[in-house]
C-alpha cells in the first residue's frame, strides 16, 4: 500500500488501530510475532572454521596440495618398494615443508580477514534506541525493536526514527532524511496526502527508519517496520548482489590454471619419454629404474610449480593493507588491496563524502555587498571577503548577523574533543556559525549589559505556510520584528533596504539583490532574506504574524550550501590525471549536484549533462549503455539507480570503485567491483557492504589508496616476474638432464635429476621466496599515478613480461644444467654436481632479484633503496651456502660441501647473465631513444 497516497483515517482502519488509544499490549504482541522484530535481517557470518577451510580452495593452494600428493607416493614408493629409506625421507621432508607452505599462506589470509572483521566490529554502534509510543491509552517508551506496525509514536527534536512512519500531525516537523535521499538539509513535514507517483525525497508527509529529527515535533502511525522499510528494502538489494572477483583473482586464478596444465603436460612427457628411453636402451622397465624416473619427475613438479606464491602473494597484499591501514583506510579482504589500482571509474555520492554534510552559509549579501565567508564546517573561524576585494568593515555587516542569530533558536557546542556539534535545523546551525565567525553570539546579545538590554519577547515560528520565522525582541525599550525566510516569499513584504545605517526605498537597490540572488542560484545556493522592523509595544505584544511580516526592512541575504571537502578537488584532479574517472551519483537536486560536481572539477563546463533518476527510469539499458561512460553527474536518483548505473559501467569492463556513507548507498557499494564505505559518519549497514572504510571520512585517502594498489600491483608483478623466471629455470635445468644426457657422465647416470626435489623446494622457499617478500616494500618505480589503470583483461603475463620470464629464465636454466654437465665431466661426486647446479641456480635468481624489480634493467633502481631486499638477498645468500657445509642438509637435500675458490667462482660467474641481457637492454634502449630524439629534430 502506498501509504503517503491516502488520508490518515484510512491508514487508521487499514492498520486497525486507534489515534486516540493507541494499540492495546495484545495487538501489539501479536503483531510482534507476525511481523517479527523491528530489525534488519543480518548476513550470517561464515564460521571460523568454514573461513580457513574456504582458503584451501584457492588454485594455487590446490597445486601444492598436488605436490604434497606426489611427494607422499614417491616416499610410499621408497619405503614400499625399493627399499631406499633414505630418499624417501627426503620425500617426506619435502611434502611437510610443503604442508607448512599451506598452513601459513592459509593462516596469513585467515588473519587478515579476520583482523579486519574486529576492526569493522569495533566501528560498530551498538546503542539500542528508544521511542516513545501510545499503547492502551498510555504514552510509554519501548525499545525500538519492539516496534509494530500500528503502534502510535510521538517524536521530537533529537529523536531518532526507527520505523517507517505515516505523520497524523506535525509541528514545524523537520527531518534529515540525507541516508536516504543525498540531500543535505532537512525536510519539512506535513500530514497532506500526496500523488502516487510522488518520489521518495519529495514523501512529505512520511517519516523513515534511520531518519533523524532536527526541529520540532510530530505524531505518527507505524506502518513498516524491519526488512518491510525503506531500509529493509535496501538491505534486501544488497544480499541479491553477488559478491564480485577481485581483478588479481581473476588473474592469479586463471594463470594459476594454467600453471596446474603446463605442471601436468611436463611431468607427463618427461615420465612417458623417460620409460621410452628406458625401453629402447635396456628393453625392458627395471623397479630401480621406475624410482629413478620418479624422483625426476617429482622434481619437475615442485619445479614447474611456484610453490611459495600463495605465501609472497598473500604477504605483498598484507604489506598493501597495512601501508593502506597507515593512511586511514581499513581493507576487510586481502584481495581488495589491489582492486583500486585496476579502478577506472570511482562513482560517489555526494553528501558527507564529497560534501561535508554540514550546511553552512559561503556567501552572503549586506549594506549592498557581497561577502565570502571562510572557514569550515561548524568551527565558528574565518574572515568575510568583500566580493570587490576591497577591506570590510563590521559595521557593514553588523546589524545583519545579530538579526540572523537572534531570529534563532539553535546553537552549537564543542564536544571532549574541542569539536564543534550542531543542535537543532541545519539551517539556524549555519546561521549561527556565520554569527560566532564574527563573534556575534545569541546568549551574549540576551545579556544584560546596561548600555545594551536586548529581550526576547515573542517567537512566531517557521511553518510551511507561511515560510517565515519571526522573532520579536526589545532593545533599549524599542521594540522590533526580526523576519527571516525565502526571498521570493519575503519580497514583495519588503519596504525598504538598510544602507550605510539608514533606510532606503528597496526599489533602489532591487536589482543589485535580483543579480546577486541569480548568481547565488548558479552556485546552487538555498538563499534566505533576512529583515527587521521597528514596531510599536502593542504589535510586540499582541499583532498576529500577518501584522508583523510587512513593510519589512531588508537587512542582507544568505547563500547556504553543504560545502565540498577541501581536499576533494585536489583528489580529483590527481585521479583525473591517473586516468580515473570520478562520477557523482547522488539524491540531491540536478542543480545542486551540477554546481558541487563543477567546483571539484568533475565537470568543466555548465553544459555537461547531468542524468536524473526520472531520466533513468525512462532509458532502456542500451540508451543507458550509450551515455554511461560519458557521463560524470547522476542526480535525484534512488539505490536501484545507483546499482544500474554500476552494473551498465562494469558490463562495459570498466573496474568501479563506489564510495559513500549513507543506507542508500549500500546496494551500489556491494555491487561495486570495491565498495569505500565512511568510517565515522558511514552508516552500520554501508561498513558492512565495503571493501575499504576510510576511518578518517576523506576522499583523499581514496587518491592515497589508488596509489597504494598500482604499487602493490606492480610489486606483485616484479615477484611474479622474479618466481616464474626461477621456475623456468629449474624446469629447463631438469628436462635438459632429461632429453640430453643419454648416457653416463662421470659418476652421474642418465636418470640423475639436474637438481633434487628438495633443492628446488629450497631455491622456492628461501632463496626466492624472501627477496620476494622484500618486493613488496618497494616504493613505486616511476610515478603511477600518470599511468592509465591496468587492462584487467590482460593476463599478468602480457606487454612482454612472458616473452622476457622464458628468455631470462631459459639462459638461467642452461646456465645451471652446463654447471652441472662441468662437475660431472670433471670427476665430481653426484652429491657435489648437484650442489654446483643448486648454488648456480641460488646465486643466479640472487642476482636476478634487482633486474626484476624494474620494468626496464637493474641499472635504473637503486640496488640498496629498499634495506628489506638487501637483507633478505644476504641471508638467503648465506643459508644456502651453509645447507651444502651441514652435515644435517647434505643428509636430507643431497647437497655437498664445496672449495672456497668454487663457491667464489660460483657466485660471480652467476652474475654474468643477468649484467649481460641488462646491459645489452639498457644500451640498445639507450640507441632508441636518442634515435627517436634525432628523428623528432629533424
Amino acid at each position: 500500500m502506498k501509504w503517503y497516497s491516502h488520508e490518515a483515517e484510512t491508514i487508521l482502519q487499514e492498520l486497525d488501530t486507534s489515534r486516540i488509544h493507541g494499540l492495546s499490549e495484545a495487538q501489539a504482541q501479536q503483531r510482534l510475532a507476525e511481523f517479527g522484530p523491528n530489525e534488519l535481517a543480518k548476513e550470517e557470518r561464515e564460521p571460523a572454521w568454514k573461513m580457513l577451510l574456504k582458503s584451501f580452495k584457492e588454485p594455487l593452494i590446490i597445486i601444492l596440495l598436488i605436490a604434497i600428493g606426489l611427494a607422499l607416493a614417491s616416499a610410499a614408493y621408497d619405503f614400499f618398494v625399493s627399499g631406499d629409506s633414505g630418499h624417501a625421507m627426503a620425500s617426506v621432508y619435502e611434502a611437510i615443508a610443503i604442508v607448512l607452505i599451506v598452513i601459513i599462506n592459509s593462516g596469513l589470509t585467515f588473519h587478515q580477514t579476520r583482523t579486519a572483521q574486529k576492526s569493522l566490529d569495533a566501528l560498530s554502534d551498538m546503542r539500542q534506541h528508544y521511542m516513545k509510543i501510545l499503547r492502551d491509552n498510555n504514552w510509554t517508551s519501548v525499545a525500538a525493536n519492539h516496534l509494530v506496525p500500528g503502534d502510535i509514536v510521538s517524536v521530537k527534536s533529537g529523536d531518532f526514527i526507527e520505523g517507517d512512519l505515516r505523520w497524523l500531525k506535525t509541528s514545524e516537523l523537520q527531518i534529515n532524511e540525507s541516508h536516504l535521499t543525498g540531500e543535505s538539509d532537512a525536510i519539512q513535514k506535513n500530514t497532506v496526502s500526496l500523488p502516487e507517483d510522488t518520489e521518495l525525497a519529495d514523501r512529505t508527509n512520511m517519516g523513515y527508519s534511520g531518519s533523524m529529527v532536527v526541529n520540532g515535533n510530530g505524531i505518527g502511525v507505524v506502518v513498516a517496520t524491519g526488512m518491510a522499510t525503506e531500509l529493509g528494502k535496501i538491505s534486501g538489494l544488497m544480499q541479491q548482489v553477488d559478491d564480485q572477483k577481485t581483478p588479481i583473482e581473476k588473474s592469479v586464478h586463471g594463470l594459476s590454471k594454467k600453471l596446474m596444465i603446463i605442471a601436468a603436460v611436463i611431468i607427463a612427457v618427461t615420465i612417458g619419454y623417460d620409460l621410452v628411453k628406458q625401453l629402447i636402451q635396456v628393453g625392458s622397465i627395471s623397479m630401480d629404474s621406475f624410482g629413478g624416473i620418479s624422483a625426476t619427475a617429482i622434481a619437475i613438479a615442485v619445479a614447474s610449480i611456484p610453490d611459495a606464491m600463495p605465501v609472497v602473494l598473500s604477504t605483498v597484499l598484507t604489506i598493501g593493507a597495512k601501508m593502506m591501514a597507515s593512511q586511514k583506510g581499513l581493507v576487510k579482504s586481502l584481495s581488495s588491496v589491489e582492486t583500486l589500482g585496476s579502478t577506472t571509474y570511482i562513482a560517489s555520492d555526494k553528501t558527507g563524502t564529497l560534501t561535508k554534510n554540514e550546511m553552512a552559509v559561503t556567501r552572503f549579501l549586506a549594506n549592498g555587498q557581497v561577502y565570502n565567508v571562510e572557514g569550515n564546517g561548524y568551527t565558528p573561524i574565518g574572515d568575510f571577503i568583500r566580493d570587490d576585494g576591497t577591506p570590510s568593515d563590521s559595521k557593514d555587516y553588523q546589524r545583519f548577523l545579530e538579526v540572523a542569530v537572534l531570529n534563532n533558536e539553535a546553537e552549537i557546542k564543542p564536544d571532549t574533543k574541542q569539536n564543534w556539534r550542531p543542535f537543532g535545523n541545519p539551517t539556524d546551525v549555519s546561521l549561527v556559525v556565520l554569527g560566532a565567525k564574527d563573534n556575534v553570539k545569541r546568549d551574549v546579545l540576551l545579556e544584560d549589559k546596561g548600555d545594551r538590554d536586548i529581550d526576547i519577547v515573542r517567537i512566531l515560528p517557521f511553518d510551511s505556510t507561511r515560510k517565515m520565522m519571526t522573532v520579536v525582541i526589545k532593545e533599549n525599550g524599542r521594540y522590533y520584528s526580526l523576519t527571516k525566510g525565502a526571498p521570493d516569499v519575503i519580497k514583495p513584504l519588503t519596504k525598504s533596504a538598510l544602507i550605510d545605517g539608514q533606510p532606503v526605498p528597496i526599489a533602489s537597490v532591487a536589482a543589485n539583490i535580483e543579480k546577486t540572488m541569480l548568481a547565488f542560484a548558479k552556485d546552487a545556493l538555498r538563499t534566505i532574506s533576512i529583515t527587521q522592523r521597528e514596531i510599536c509595544k502593542e504589535d510586540a505584544l499582541n499583532a498576529s504574524s500577518a501584522e508583523l511580516e510587512r513593510e519589512l526592512t531588508f537587512l542582507g541575504l544568505v547563500g547556504i550550501i553543504d560545502p565540498p571537502r577541501e581536499e576533494v578537488k585536489a583528489s580529483v584532479r590527481k585521479l583525473t590525471q591517473a586516468s580515473v574517472n570520478v562520477v557523482m551519483i547522488t539524491g540531491d537536486h540536478a542543480m545542486t549536484a551540477k554546481a558541487i560536481a563543477k567546483q571539484l572539477g568533475i565537470i568543466d563546463s555548465d553544459d555537461a549533462r547531468v542524468i536524473t533518476g526520472r531520466d533513468l527510469e525512462e532509458m532502456d539499458d542500451q540508451q543507458l549503455a550509450d551515455v554511461v561512460l560519458d557521463t560524470r553527474v547522476y542526480a535525484r536518483v534512488t539505490p536501484e539507480h545507483k546499482q544500474r548505473i554500476i552494473k551498465q559501467l562494469q558490463a562495459h569492463e570498466q573496474v568501479v570503485g563506489m564510495t559513500g556513507d549513507g543506507i542508500n548507498d549500500a546496494p551500489a557499494l556491494k555491487a561495486a567491483d570495491i565498495g569505500i564505505a565512511m568510517g565515522i559518519n558511514g552508516t552500520e549497514v554501508t561498513k558492512d557492504a565495503a571493501d575499504l572504510i576510510l576511518l578518517d571520512d576523506k576522499f583523499t585517502t581514496i587518491e592515497k589508496s589508488v596509489e597504494s594498489g598500482r604499487t602493490i600491483f606492480a610489486n606483485i608483478l616484479n615477484f611474479m616476474r622474479h618466481e616464474l623466471t626461477t621456475n623456468v629455470a629449474e624446469v629447463l635445468s631438469l628436462l635438459l638432464g632429461v632429453f640430453l644426457i643419454t648416457s653416463s657422465i662421470g659418476n652421474i647416470t642418465e636418470v640423475t635429476p639436474t637438481l633434487t626435489a628438495l633443492m628446488v623446494l629450497w631455491v622456492n622457499m628461501i632463496s626466492d621466496s624472501l627477496p620476494s617478500f622484500a618486493l613488496g616494500y618497494d616504493e613505486a618505480e616511476s610515478d603511477v599515478m600518470q599511468q592509465r589503470p591496468r587492462d584487467t583483461k590482460q593476463s599478468i603475463l602480457a606487454n612482454g613480461m612472458l616473452r622476457r620470464v622464458l628468455f631470462r629464465g631459459g639462459v638461467m636454466g642452461a646456465m645451471v644444467f652446463l654447471a652441472f654437465i662441468w662437475a660431472a665431466s670433471q670427476g665430481y661426486t653426484v652429491a657435489q654436481s648437484q650442489t654446483i647446479a643448486f648454488l648456480t641456480l641460488v646465486f643466479g635468481q640472487l642476482w636476478h632479484v634487482y633486474d626484476a624489480r624494474s620494468v626496464n634493467t637493474l641499472f635504473d633502481r637503486n640496488p640498496f633503496s629498499n634495506s628489506r631486499l638487501t637483507l633478505a638477498v644476504g641471508f638467503a645468500a648465506t643459508s644456502s651456502i651453509l645447507v651444502t657445509l651441514m652435515p644435517f642438509f647434505n643428509n636430507v637435500m643431497g647437497t655437498a660441501p664445496l672449495t672456497m675458490t668454487m663457491y667464489v667462482l660460483i657466485i660471480l660467474i652467476s652474475a654474468v647473465p643477468t649484467f649481460v641481457i641488462s646491459g645489452i637492454k639498457k644500451f640498445m634502449g639507450r640507441n632508441r631513444t636518442e634515435s627517436v630524439a634525432v628523428t623528432q629534430a629533424n
